[in-house]
């Protein structure tokens, strides 16, 4: 009976370290259904894009209207898109690495420009905000050319800024 129980113990607890094992270990695609594919991006059906390149998980959307830095940076921070929370404003390098010529998109903030980027993260407008400051100044991308910039200002809305959160791959 007790070498019987102790089996049993082993039994269970192989099947739960294989258990927490393939759990802590799965891909981002465990628990949700993958609606589309283009090249090195897949779409989920809980609102987030995978670069399989980078290892990031992007929103699939930017926040929808013209927005200063420091709205853009707590919005990021905030976003709980795919039920997750750690979501943060992207660096100019993460979003160059989203930049691609070949894919083109037109803007809908009403200036008639081309986005380039995959079809399945949607930038209304080309600007987006970048993680990096230098004093008053802060960072974004144009997804319209390509081109790392500075703004005058934290508060600037002078152009149509968005907010694109992304989170680190796991």
């Amino acid at each position: 009976m007790k070498k019987t129980l102790g089996t049993m113990v082993a039994a269970i607890v192989v099947v739960l370290s294989i258990v927490i094992f393939t759990s802590c270990t799965r891909p981002y695609t465990a628990d949700r259904a993958t609606t589309a594919r283009d090249s090195r991006f897949i779409a989920y059906d809980n609102g987030t894009v995978l670069d399989t390149k980078t290892n990031l998980m992007w929103a699939v959307r930017d926040n929808g209207s013209i927005i200063n830095w420091v709205d853009a940076k707590y919005y990021c921070e905030n976003y709980r898109g795919g039920d997750y929370k750690d979501w943060r404003m992207p660096s100019q390098d993460e979003l160059a690495e989203l930049y691609d010529e070949t894919k083109t998109y037109k803007s809908d903030c009403g200036d008639g420009r081309d986005v380039h980027l995959t079809e399945l993260i949607r930038v209304r407008c080309g600007w987006v905000w970048a993680s990096e400051t230098r004093g008053s100044q802060a960072a974004y991308f144009l997804f319209y050319n390509g081109k790392r910039n500075w703004s005058s200002s934290l508060k600037d809305v002078s152009y149509n800024f968005r907010a694109l959160p992304v989170r680190s791959g796991k």
